[in-house]
């Protein structure tokens, strides 16, 4: 198993991991090949993904906006879930992220995703109390 940068040639393999691990996704909007390429192109995502043997078994998506980073798409396939390979995966995005001088990193992990939960609490991630998160989007799609 590597752990390598994803490509835009990979997009149809990490959609039908996505959709294998049942993580939700915007294939009009922010997950779109056009918006993915997009995000890659201006260096502000650190997208890589686990491959054994030409397949991919698992993704993270890192972004920042030059003072925080955020982690998300974290995704690995059940058979191979409990390996520690999304942890390997959070640590490579948040290294990168360290080398481009991010010092917060934050995620957010939706009611319910409790193996979400446990994996990056696990990871040293805390919940913040006191925190509302709030959106504002052009399109419900996006």
């Amino acid at each position: 198993m590597k752990i390598r940068n994803f490509n835009i040639k990979d997009y149809n393999k990490i959609i039908r991991l996505w959709e294998t691990c049942e993580l939700p996704y915007k294939p009009k909007g922010r997950d779109s090949k056009e918006k993915m390429q997009e995000e890659l192109k201006k260096g502000i995502a650190v997208f890589l993904v686990a491959e054994e043997k030409g397949n991919l078994i698992g993704s993270v998506l890192a972004t920042h906006d030059g003072r925080k980073g955020w982690i998300n798409r974290l995704s690995v396939l059940p058979e191979y879930r409990k390996q520690g390979i999304g942890a390997m995966l959070v640590k490579e995005a948040e290294k990168r992220l360290d080398e481009i001088g991010i010092e917060i990193i934050a995620c957010l992990i939706e009611d319910g995703n409790d193996t979400s939960l446990q994996v990056f609490s696990k990871l040293g991630y805390l919940e913040f109390p006191g925190m509302h998160y709030l959106t504002k989007r052009k399109y419900p799609d996006v």
